[in-house]
């Protein structure tokens, strides 16, 4: 299946500058596929070492000078390692912490040999390291789950993620297009973005397949959690893993994890999930300004889970629950919405980017107010506003836009795409004047290039880009 991020490792294979490169990303999200498919595209061969697999192979990486251990693997593969031909791949790094410093000394003597390696819990070494890091030595790429372009080409729709990598205000969806692409993304809030259950479906077209699929991965990092250090009791850990989904879309508070815990603990327990890359904070901000982290309540963030067909299974939803709802989209109060517009708002940016979120709350007991998600795009702040049906209020954006001074705020909502001019009164009487952009879930992963494009004025259609 395609991933968008292989365009990335092209475009690094071909650099001067390049150096080995990290990929980071939870378990399961694709990282060694994604390599192979690289390696099979790119290159005359590939060496593939995996260090937890086979724990022995680190023998090899004890000498430093990247010849001598190039020499050595070439008499355990009984093949040529060519600098320019050769792909060397180190899966699961973080099975051998100390190889990963010595990196930095394939980036310095031994630069022509393109090096990449990849880790699923690589975080928990980052963070508790007691080597030298190679900085400046290396550069890492992050993966998530596949985005929804991504699934409509595993289902052989390259037609329609044409269509959407071009999509332009000027030519507005046919109803029946829009109703297709409405369909294809409610079956991909179910389905998920997890490579394998996604190619379960694809293979099979069962969501019952794809459910004990998204299981068997549930399953994988329950039994992760006995590596997440000795800190926390396994039991709390669990606890806070399965709390996450149910607790998407809204402050985050401690309490509603468990009352028998310190919150500190259930805080380090939620930190050490963050570093395994299953879940991930929602930082509030104040959004007067970039960088979006510079000013906000370190205290108040909501969560994301990885992705929203683990979320829906985590809740107890099975596929017969879905395919008897009434609209999938309204489960859980809207919270599958934003959950699956967040895991693509994360990774909307450069793959070389730290995956980052953040939304906007104001507090009061007569006026409380809160939008989804801000992002910046182009240098300016943007509001995002997550509906799950065609209707809903937009009182918070239409106040945040006016407190900030914006010019431009955006709605996810399942009607079709339009620009217009919000303009009215707030409570406060306060008048607000705004451009809207409207736009279908199923164009989130081409939020970047469309509102860039409102912002310079072009056409978006000839504005190409992705997710």
């Amino acid at each position: 299946m395609y991933r968008t991020a292989l365009k990335y490792l092209k475009d690094w294979q071909g650099r001067e500058t390049r150096m080995p490169l990290v990929l980071r990303g939870a378990r399961q999200t694709g990282k060694t596929h994604l390599v192979r498919m690289f390696a099979e595209e790119c290159f005359e061969d590939l060496i593939e070492v995996n260090l937890e697999e086979s724990p022995q192979m680190a023998a090899y990486f004890k000498e430093s000078s990247p010849r001598e251990i190039v020499a050595a693997l070439e008499l355990h593969f009984d093949r040529a390692i060519t600098p320019g031909r050769t792909l060397l791949f180190l899966d699961e790094i973080q099975a051998a912490p100390d190889l990963f410093a010595k990196l930095r000394y394939f980036h310095e003597r031994l630069p022509a040999l393109h090096v990449v390696s990849a880790g699923s819990l690589l975080e928990f070494v980052l963070e508790e390291h007691d080597f030298s890091m190679p900085v400046g030595r290396i550069e890492y790429l992050h993966l998530g789950p596949m985005t929804f372009e991504e699934f409509l080409g595993a289902l052989s729709h390259s037609r329609l993620v044409e269509y959407l990598a071009t999509f332009s205000f000027q030519h507005a969806p046919p109803e029946p297009i829009h109703q297709e692409l409405m369909a294809l993304f409610r079956l991909f809030l179910f389905v998920g973005g997890m490579p394998k259950a996604v190619a379960a479906y694809a293979n099979t077209g069962s969501l019952r397949e794809c459910e004990i699929v998204r299981q068997s991965i549930l399953a994988t990092y329950v039994d992760d959690f006995r590596k997440y250090g000795k800190r926390v009791r396994h039991e709390l850990i669990s606890k806070v893993f399965f709390a996450v989904p149910r607790n998407v879309g809204r402050k985050f508070r401690y309490v509603n994890v468990s009352r028998d815990d310190r919150p500190a603990s259930i805080a380090r327990a939620l930190h050490l999930l963050e570093l395994a890359r299953v879940c991930y904070a929602v930082h509030h901000c104040t959004g007067r300004g970039l960088p979006l982290s510079a000013e906000g309540k370190s205290n108040r963030f909501k969560v994301l889970f990885l992705d929203v067909g683990l979320l829906l299974d985590s809740c107890g939803l099975t596929y017969r629950d879905v395919e008897d709802a009434d609209d999938l989209m309204l489960i859980n109060e809207g919270a599958v919405c934003e959950q699956s517009a967040g895991q693509h708002l994360l990774y909307r940016r450069d793959p070389y980017r730290e995956p980052e979120l953040h939304y906007w709350a104001r507090e009061k007991p007569s006026s409380s107010a809160e939008v989804d998600y801000i992002i910046s795009i182009g240098g300016r702040v943007v509001p995002i506003e997550i509906k799950a049906g065609k209707t809903g209020t937009l009182r918070s954006l239409h106040g945040f836009v006016h407190q900030r001074g914006l010019e431009l705020g955006v709605r996810f909502n399942a009607d079709a795409p339009s620009v217009c001019r919000a303009q009215g009164n707030l409570p406060t009487g306060e008048p607000y004047d705004y451009e809207l952009v409207s736009l279908p879930l199923y164009l989130i992963g081409q939020v970047e290039r469309l509102v860039r494009a409102r912002i310079h004025g072009v056409d978006p259609g000839n504005a190409r880009g992705g997710t």
